[in-house]
């Protein structure tokens, strides 16, 4: 009997291992240094794109165009976004008018949304000619314009939902700027906020919750409608590699995709696990930039198909 329950073992270890090292995932990486990388897995991987500025975030949107939001560089002295293809012919662009642009989407009917940082911050629905059809005043912090907010979504219902760091809540507006509903990420009997669950990423699942990437306190959590935590993995739990769990990524097969902007060159910078918290592929970089958001759109080179849930 001890024999078979060590041959089962090792017959499990070796087939998980097996499925594991087969993953591989084809995206786009943004942060200090912006690129496709394609086929990648452990250390491995191609880049076949680069991007000469430093990002916030991006997407590979289905005609093969890259859609990006810019830090602020020469190009873009208060931030900005952009639409390029991949021989870097600008389709779209905008240029930010206060401290940061923080965020960038495009949506089915061929509007952008964006976010700005600064003085009055503000989220904008630009169409194809620049001309904004929405401007929301983002109910957050004024005193710390680079904690206002990140990675603001356009809901199919026609409403925003936008994470604010450091006032610890997401909040989903309509487009007059009505605050619709409000999630507190303060961790459990923190009052004093001493537990920096900043939200970074936050995304609207199909059956209500809303996924978030908790930063600091490196934990990523789904919140019910109500509130309270549905799901949620913490650092113990996935052998510690989350070191500022900043971007997410949820799945067509239901794992979520998690980057860790603060992992050092060598380290695992993102990693995917199961619902169980099972680690099945993870991709480090010999890089010393962070990745601030990563957008997969092909697994073994065949592209996700519906809706990028980032």
């Amino acid at each position: 009997m001890h024999t078979f329950t060590t041959t089962l073992l090792a017959l499990f270890i070796t087939t998980t291992a097996t499925a594991a090292d087969d993953i591989t995932h084809s995206m786009l990486i943004t942060g200090g240094k912006t690129y496709v990388i394609e086929d990648a897995s452990g250390s491995t991987g191609n880049v076949t794109w680069r991007y000469p500025h430093s990002t916030r975030e991006g997407w590979v949107l289905p005609s093969g165009n890259i859609l990006l939001a810019v830090s602020r560089c020469g190009a873009f002295p208060k931030g900005g976004a952009v639409e390029v293809t991949r021989d870097q012919t600008v389709v779209w662009s905008y240029q930010g008018t206060q401290d940061e642009v923080n965020s960038i989407q495009k949506t089915a009917e061929g509007t952008y949304v964006l976010t700005e940082a600064g003085p009055n911050p503000r989220l904008l629905e630009l169409d194809a000619m620049g001309k904004a059809v929405v401007e929301v005043a983002l109910a957050c912090q004024k005193g710390n314009a680079h904690m206002q907010t990140r990675m603001a979504r356009k809901l199919a219902d026609g409403t925003y939902l936008c994470p604010h760091l450091l006032d610890f809540a997401v909040i989903q507006y309509d487009r007059t700027g009505k605050v619709l509903a409000r999630i507190d990420t303060t961790s459990p009997g923190d009052s004093e906020h001493k537990v920096h669950t900043w939200p970074f990423t936050a995304i609207r699942l199909a059956d209500g919750n809303t996924l978030v990437g908790l930063t600091h306190s490196n934990r990523v959590a789904e919140f019910s409608p109500d509130g309270t935590i549905a799901w949620q993995v913490t650092n113990p739990e996935v052998e510690n590699l989350m070191k500022d769990a900043c971007g997410v990524q949820r799945l067509p097969n239901g794992n979520t995709i998690i980057n860790s902007y603060a992992a050092k060159a060598g380290e695992t910078r993102l990693f995917e696990i199961t619902r169980d918290k099972q680690i099945v592929w993870r991709w480090t970089s010999s890089d010393g930039e962070g990745v601030h958001h990563a957008c997969v759109f092909a697994t073994n080179g065949t592209a996700l198909t519906g809706t990028h849930l980032r």
